[in-house]
């Protein structure tokens, strides 16, 4: 009879996070890459900001960040604590409770925006989300915008032995897969672990892999790597194809893999694309009002 064998993808490196700031004022956020300097660990994935958790006070007018333009990749948020209303200029809008994803692809073009929802600025409390940038290839960065909007019942989930779970909201675990449709391969997992609890979890080899821990302590391929407290990221090697998890407290996760996109990466602010030339364009696009009117 055949035996598999697997490997562990090697751990890289452990990080906290490389700056922290208020997005707009509603936001406040620590970011986890790429100030930290580890983008080509991390391709397909361009930017995770981790919102909160930080009350809110009861207020008149809603909190968070107005019309602005995106280009050439995808914004995911997942929504922890708190709410969002959002709207954008190909005609979507919606809100983002507790438990909900909203997967955007901007794209060629879209001005959005973001705010707390209105019985959230209301009542207030708190708030924790994190927006995760997603690389689109160059031969998907003009492609037509879309919205992902994702409610936490659409999400399947893979339960553990040990009495934790995976929230699968893209790619699959075992026989689930993911919500979210997306345009290369790649995994985003929202994880919660049992104190005690240890899983072994497959992760595709040529995979770039991310464990970012939102609150708690767990080590990752025995001592190979250890992430304890809030707002840290491990980076993983694509060499391996499993990755062993073991919390000592109740842990809250997410696993990141994607296949990398092995293209240049040219970035100004809210557009993403291969050349300097293209964020020129992109510039003079927005300034012409080619992505819209909200």
């Amino acid at each position: 009879m055949a035996t598999t064998t697997t490997t562990q993808k090697k751990v890289l490196g452990t990080y906290g996070p490389g700056s922290s700031y208020w997005v707009g004022d509603g936001f406040p956020v620590r970011n986890l890459f790429p100030s930290n300097g580890i983008q080509l660990e991390v391709s397909p994935f361009l930017v995770l900001d981790y919102a909160g958790p930080q009350y809110f006070k009861p207020a008149p007018k809603r909190r968070g960040v107005g019309e602005h333009p995106h280009r050439g990749f995808e914004t995911v948020t997942i929504a922890y604590q708190g709410s969002v209303g959002h709207r954008d200029s190909a005609g979507n809008s919606g809100v983002i409770y507790p438990g909900d994803v909203q997967w955007m692809t901007a794209a060629s073009g879209v001005l959005h925006e973001e705010l707390h929802e209105a019985e959230f600025t209301k009542n207030g409390g708190i708030f924790e989300m994190i927006q995760l940038w997603v690389n689109l290839p160059a031969a998907h960065k003009m492609s037509k915008p879309r919205y992902q909007a994702i409610t936490k019942e659409q999400i399947p989930t893979v339960s553990f032995p040990g009495g934790g779970h995976a929230r699968i909201i893209a790619g699959s675990l075992n026989d689930a897969s993911g919500a979210a449709s997306t345009f290369t391969p790649l995994n985003v997992w929202d994880i919660e672990l049992k104190a005690g609890e240890q899983v072994e979890l497959p992760v595709p080899e040529g995979h770039n892999t991310a464990i970012v821990l939102r609150k708690g302590d767990v080590s990752i391929n025995g001592d190979s790597g250890q992430l304890s407290g809030e707002a840290r990221i491990a980076t993983l090697g694509q060499e391996g194809d499993t990755v062993t998890l073991k919390a000592t407290a109740d842990s809250h996760l997410l696993l990141l893999s994607g296949e990398p996109i092995n293209e240049p990466v040219a970035s100004y602010g809210p557009f993403v694309m291969n050349t300097r030339e293209e964020i020129m364009q992109a510039m003079k696009d927005f300034q012409s009002g080619a992505f819209g009117q909200l």
